[in-house]
């Protein structure tokens, strides 16, 4: 087989990079991904960014997705999955803009794909230093074992945005992505696979931001916690969406 054909085998991948105000961050965090994976395509979804995002992405190379108002990541990813559908990819996978995910991992987490629709990179699953504590962490624990129970099998990260799907899965998020605080991770994970999409984790190691600084404030855990499982039973009234369903349509 020539290189071309080789080439036209691979499946087509999307990296989408949902970003607001990440102009200290998302040119070096561009430059390592394309210097790990210069076969793949990177869609940088701008999510209404009042600083210079748009262009320090643009000039990075980066194809670059301009939202006119700041819908939250939610809002940034079912544009970005809009964009993967309609330009036929066969995969996505998002990844944060601030430098957290280790574009190292990435061709680790679209491996899952190979027996799942949905491949989740868990900081939880005995790799890297990775450390929550406090209310974040406890109900990172019970929203873990709650969806391992509706999605039937053992899955310790359930709120990690570094997650990749198939065809069957960006159908599914064009159809319900929800915009709400957490519905990103958790609404969707879940009506996804009461929809009966299949989900696996692969073990991945989380670094610091690249910049910025991230919130410890305790009563932002507190509230983290509150919202986490509003957004469990939030997903637990949505409509399924039969597997049968998932079809590549035109928006």
């Amino acid at each position: 087989m020539t290189s071309q054909q080789e080439a036209a085998a691979r499946p087509r991948t999307l990296v989408i990079m949902p970003a607001w105000n990440e102009e200290e961050a998302i040119a070096d965090t561009l430059r390592e991904l394309r210097t790990a994976l210069p076969e793949v395509d990177v869609l940088v979804v701008d999510d209404g960014s009042e600083d210079r995002t748009v262009a320090v992405a643009t000039e990075a190379g980066a194809r670059v997705l301009q939202l006119p108002h700041n819908l939250g990541v939610g809002g940034a990813m079912r544009a970005g999955y809009k964009y993967a559908r309609r330009h036929d990819y066969d995969r996505t996978i998002q990844v944060d803009a601030d430098g957290q995910h280790d574009p190292r991992d990435i061709l680790a987490v679209l491996d899952g794909l190979e027996r799942a629709d949905i491949s989740i990179g868990a900081r939880f699953a005995e790799k890297g230093t990775y450390e929550a504590k406090g209310p974040r962490r406890w109900a990172m624990v019970v929203l873990a074992a709650v969806i391992s129970r509706i999605a039937r099998t053992r899955l310790t990260d359930v709120t990690s945005g570094f997650r990749a799907g198939n065809r069957r899965a960006i159908a599914q998020y064009c159809e319900h992505y929800p915009a709400e605080y957490l519905g990103d991770t958790i609404d969707s994970l879940v009506v996804a696979v009461r929809s009966g999409l299949t989900v696996t984790q692969v073990p991945v190691e989380m670094r610091p931001r690249q910049a910025g600084t991230p919130s410890n404030n305790p009563v932002k855990a507190a509230i983290y916690l509150l919202r986490s499982f509003f957004a469990l039973a939030l997903a637990m009234t949505r409509r399924r969406v039969g597997a049968d369903r998932h079809r590549w349509k035109e928006d």
